[in-house]
């Protein structure tokens, strides 16, 4: 199966400026995730699409390919991820003359994605015949049945609320979020305009591996994690 990684990283963040190349753990934040690219048994290739030259070149510098760079319209606040998976597979695919049998985008703002998660999301992909594998994480102490809405200043259950105040998250049902690391996808479901399709599996990642940078706050919290990587 050949596998097309792609790392999102355009320039202008507003909620972090500069956030793709700022330093975290002494190298810049993309080159985590280039790291963990570049250590896949699985993958065919991956690259960086960007507008930002910057960002280009600090990431050729780290070991990986800038082939082509990505349009204006498609490095907005508005953009959506889709569209420029879409368009990073049929360049790709024109560059190079053949078909790819799927895509992962592996965003460069879920620094603790290793090279060991991304092979095992294909594997899983084989394996299962799926259109997709996305990963997740436990959402643990937030869990939707916990939850309450506001109205007048009054706490409202939800129809989904527990099934007795306070009741032990133990005895909830387990229940996921997407954490931001792999989005993997078979090409006519990418091309169709979908990341997930009909049948998408869940590679489930720890709650250490599952930080996702888009405040300060989270890039504060990612450096500590940093700090005590040997010990997690």
């Amino acid at each position: 199966m050949k596998v097309l990684g792609v790392i999102p990283a355009r320039g202008g963040s507003k909620g972090v400026p500069g956030k793709n190349i700022r330093i975290l753990g002494n190298m810049p934040l993309i080159a985590h995730t280039i790291e963990a690219a570049g250590a896949s048994k699985r993958l065919h290739k991956f690259i960086v699409s960007t507008d930002d030259k910057e960002i280009a070149l600090i990431a050729r510098q780290r070991g990986a390919e800038t082939p082509f760079m990505r349009p204006a319209e498609l490095a907005t606040d508005s953009a959506k991820a889709i569209p420029v998976m879409q368009h990073a597979l049929l360049q790709m695919e024109q560059i190079f003359g053949f078909q790819y049998d799927a895509l992962i985008m592996l965003q460069p703002t879920t620094p603790f994605r290793t090279a060991e998660d991304i092979d095992n999301a294909i594997e899983m992909l084989e394996l299962t015949g799926a259109d997709s594998v996305i990963s997740v994480v436990d959402v643990g102490g937030h869990h939707p049945a916990r939850m309450k809405y506001i109205n007048g200043g009054q706490l409202i259950d939800p129809p989904f609320c527990e099934a007795y105040e306070n009741q032990p998250r133990q005895e909830l049902t387990p229940v996921f979020i997407r954490n931001g690391a792999i989005y993997l996808t078979r090409r006519k479901t990418l091309m169709s305009g979908s990341f997930k399709g009909k049948d998408c599996r869940a590679l489930v990642m720890k709650p250490e591996q599952s930080v996702n940078i888009d405040s300060l706050l989270d890039f504060d919290f990612a450096a500590f994690l940093f700090s005590r990587k040997g010990s997690l």
